[in-house]
């Protein structure tokens, strides 16, 4: 049977863009893709990119008194979010045209439109026109939830909240995620009164102990309003603003209310289960370790999948998928030990595991440095940074390490290069610390903190 296209790729994020181009650039096989939304997907147009220029504005906030300490003449006359908001939409529109300049480069054909899987080799255009593939790589991301309670129409989620109008003067955030911590710490950054609910115990669940534990604290110290154990029980909206009631019975009201509370899969009515495709119990799909469905000419890659939701993940994933299906070589994605930045104020950066997980595991010990920075110490300013390594007692190697500070994100990811490697606690040892520097704590701590 002769097909339309060799691969057409649904979705246009990174990992869908990044299939589609290598498939077309590296094996000159005739590829197309579909985006139904802006290209660049979750991370470019309404994630990590706007994120993180977000978190640099909101940082910008303690440096002029740090100045001042360094003998700086400088003032702080406050946040303009219209002039930032302005030149954040430009950049992403920026890097949207890059993302379809790749893309047409390669020689693959674009649709700015929704598709469905007709069958296991075809795909409908939201205009009914169809296409037919010989393979479908299904790349839609995934997407912020709301909670199920009366009102929640009233709040915002992740996507909405670089497109405010106008900074509000109290925010409320609810969750205990990265998602929901990191914009904790921009909204209270730019000036924003910023409350954070979460229903456990801390936040940043499922990363180290020790570590979550310095972030959440040092949050508070730049006055995040944190509450633990509670969750929004109701809330309506009362004329500019919006009431809520905690599960504590406390009411207030607020400017705003932020939803980070979970994401799900982009699954629905892409006419997936009606091919044959299954579906978890959260709507991912369900894929082999070559990111293969059910169906074996459809497969998917990324968030929509709900495997390790990162941005250079799915990459990975979409990278493994050519080099299975066009290049004849086999390949899984690797979703072990990858390094992760989590961009709180303070910054956290993990590779491995946590000493939880690796003490369940077998003997380890814990080495970890609790310290103000030089920089800031310098300044009168009372941030703690953490190094920590987890090292297995029986054969040495460094079972995780996790980083509390300024540029965490920056440092993680050379020490997972060590990590992922195998590198033995001696390795790091032997290693000259680079002085002064906050992470030559990490081949400098010679005494376990404790052992277990």
């Amino acid at each position: 049977m002769a097909f339309d296209y060799d691969l057409f790729v649904i979705g246009g994020g990174s990992g869908g863009v990044r299939a589609a181009r290598v498939a077309a650039q590296d094996t000159g096989v005739k590829v197309a893709l579909a985006e139904e939304d802006r290209y660049g997907g979750t991370c470019v147009i309404r994630g990590c990119v706007p994120k993180k220029l977000m978190v640099f504005a909101s940082g910008y906030a303690g440096l002029a008194e740090e100045a001042q300490a360094y003998g700086w003449d400088v003032s702080n006359k406050g946040f303009d979010w219209t002039a930032f908001q302005k030149k954040m939409h430009a950049e992403l529109d920026r890097l949207e045209g890059i993302y379809r300049s790749l893309l047409k480069n390669a020689g693959v054909e674009t649709f700015d439109s929704r598709a469905r899987i007709a069958d296991a080799h075809t795909v409908e255009l939201a205009d009914g026109t169809r296409k037919t593939a010989k393979h479908i790589l299904i790349a839609v991301g995934g997407r912020p939830v709301k909670l199920a309670i009366e009102g929640a129409e009233h709040a915002i989620t992740s996507n909405d909240i670089f497109h405010l109008e106008q900074l509000p003067k109290s925010i409320l955030i609810v969750g205990g995620g990265y998602i929901a911590s990191e914009f904790a710490g921009v909204m209270n950054g730019m000036g924003v009164q910023t409350t954070q609910f979460y229903r456990g115990d801390q936040i940043l669940r499922g990363f180290d102990d020790e570590a979550r534990t310095v972030v959440a604290e040092e949050m508070v110290v730049k006055g995040v309003n944190l509450e633990l154990n509670t969750n929004i029980a109701a809330m309506r909206r009362e004329g500019a603003g919006i009431w809520v009631k905690d599960t504590n019975g406390v009411e207030r009201t607020f400017d705003q209310v932020m939803f980070a509370t979970g994401r799900a899969p982009n699954s629905d009515d892409l006419g997936l289960e009606e091919v044959g495709v299954k579906l978890g119990r959260n709507g991912e799909i369900v894929v082999d370790e070559y990111s293969q469905t059910g169906v074996p000419s459809i497969y998917a890659v990324g968030d929509v999948t709900d495997r390790a939701n990162l941005t250079p993940v799915a990459i990975s994933e979409g990278m493994a998928f050519v080099e299975t299906v066009f290049k004849g070589n086999p390949t899984k994605p690797d979703h072990e030990l990858i390094p992760t930045a989590i961009f709180t104020q303070p910054e956290m950066g993990t590779v491995g595991l946590s000493e939880e997980e690796a003490k369940a595991q077998g003997p380890i010990e814990v080495y970890s440095a609790s310290f103000k920075p030089m920089q800031q110490s310098f300044a009168g300013r009372a941030e703690k940074v953490l190094m920590k390594l987890i090292v297995s007692r029986e054969d040495r190697k460094v079972l995780g390490c996790h980083i509390v500070a300024p540029g965490a994100g920056e440092l993680i990811q050379l020490a997972g290069i060590a990590v992922k490697m195998g590198a033995t606690k001696e390795d790091f040892d032997r290693t000259v610390a680079v002085h002064p520097t906050m992470s030559e704590e990490l081949v400098t701590m010679k005494t376990p903190t404790r052992m277990a």
